[in-house]
């Protein structure tokens, strides 16, 4: 009868309980850097694609615990020590992305004078057809925005890579035939910005969660043979990782999963 009495009390403290609001644990203070990085050990990767690139996951403590090894930029292009949300383009959906749980795996695993600059460029929604013609988007011209991220890169560092999740808007029967082309179009893009033809792109699954499993599915078989003829690119699986209970988006603990995979398949073809 106590264990009964204790666990209705407990389920009654927990229907009670307010879920955190987003921007619950945003950080109130961002460090921005005072003395000159040595660009030959800065090592520069920007975050491409829509909106589980761009970040819904709620950020929590964890995430804004600053490490001086992990920078990210401000919406004026300044250094910063980087803390989550990394993006800033949507102020109203944004939230928890996988670029700070990148840099923390990458940074454990290379020399310890090696920096990690994490540069935002994901909008929610975009499709890459958006991406490829340079179209206004929520207030952002994509691939103009994208430019002008790697000008700022090679300011501070070296481009090591881009991490690209994408796809959701092309889950339809109009655009599934041609997305295998339209990545292949869109990296030699990126890679022509960026001075490398051999630049390493990581590419994320989309997650098998969604109610449009179909399309989701074909997005992603076209990923993997997209990948398969481009040497210089890698795939991470999600078909394990969580929704935040919306069907479409990455909850916290899947998108801080999803950085470790990204980091880990990085270190793994291309260190």
């Amino acid at each position: 009868m106590k264990e009964i009495m204790c666990l209705l009390i407990f389920s009654i403290i927990s229907c009670g309980r307010k879920p955190v609001a987003r921007t619950t644990y945003f950080p109130k203070q961002i460090e921005t850097m005072t003395v000159a990085v040595n660009k030959q050990n800065v090592w520069i990767f920007l975050l491409a694609g829509q909106s589980n690139m761009a970040g819904r996951g709620i950020v929590e403590p964890r995430d804004t615990v600053p490490d001086k090894r992990i920078l990210s930029i401000n919406k004026k292009g300044e250094l910063i020590i980087a803390k989550e949300p990394l993006h800033w383009y949507e102020p109203t959906l944004t939230g928890l992305d996988c670029g700070y749980s990148f840099g923390k795996t990458i940074i454990k695993n290379v020399p310890a004078e090696v920096s990690v600059l994490i540069i935002p460029a994901a909008i929610g929604g975009s499709s890459i057809s958006q991406w490829i013609g340079d179209s206004l988007y929520r207030d952002v011209k994509l691939y103009s925005n994208f430019l002008s991220k790697v000008e700022i890169a090679k300011q501070f560092g070296e481009i090591k890579g881009i991490l690209w999740h994408q796809g959701e808007s092309d889950a339809n029967e109009k655009d599934i035939p041609y997305y295998q082309e339209r990545l292949r179009v869109l990296f030699a893009k990126f890679r022509s910005a960026a001075g490398n033809n051999n630049l390493p792109v990581l590419m994320g699954e989309l997650g098998s969660f969604s109610k449009n499993k179909q399309q989701f599915s074909l997005i992603n078989n076209a990923i993997h043979d997209y990948s398969s003829g481009d040497k210089n690119t890698a795939v991470i699986s999600t078909s394990d990782l969580k929704d935040k209970g919306d069907s479409l988006h990455f909850n916290s603990k899947s998108q801080r999963t999803m950085g470790e995979r990204f980091a880990r398949a990085y270190l793994e073809k291309f260190r």
